[in-house]
């Protein structure tokens, strides 16, 4: 059975660290194409951040979080992370990770994509 599952979510003040991961089971993960999304209360649901499989060495992130944050993958315990710092209020949103093909990592629907729970993030001002 294939399973994502988000850790790492929770309340922080403006200007905190946190560390999100999703850890994937019945994937053969080093070839998924993997990427971080978040959405809001009344807002669209948008790309945060996508790395390349298998070495993760390409990535790309939305305008609002480059220079914050930084996606990774562990290949060897089949998790992806999300390093977030420098946070804001307006982070603030559940964010999920999913697995899809590279172009529909981009688009906020992720068409054919498999989603995870989510996990909440609350940045406080």
């Amino acid at each position: 059975q294939r399973q994502l599952m988000e850790s790492g979510g929770g309340s922080v003040q403006a200007g905190g660290s946190l560390r999100l991961s999703c850890a994937a089971s019945g994937y053969e993960f080093s070839r998924q194409y993997m990427g971080w999304f978040r959405q809001a209360p009344g807002k669209e649901r948008e790309m945060v951040a996508r790395i390349s499989s298998p070495s993760g060495r390409t990535t790309s992130y939305a305008n609002s979080v480059k220079g914050r944050f930084t996606i990774s993958r562990d290949n060897a315990k089949n998790t992806l992370s999300l390093q977030m710092n420098s946070l804001k209020p307006e982070d603030t949103a559940m964010y999920y990770c999913a697995i899809g093909r590279w172009d529909s990592l981009l688009l906020p629907v992720c068409p054919g994509c498999d989603w995870g729970q989510g996990t909440q993030v609350t940045v406080s001002s």
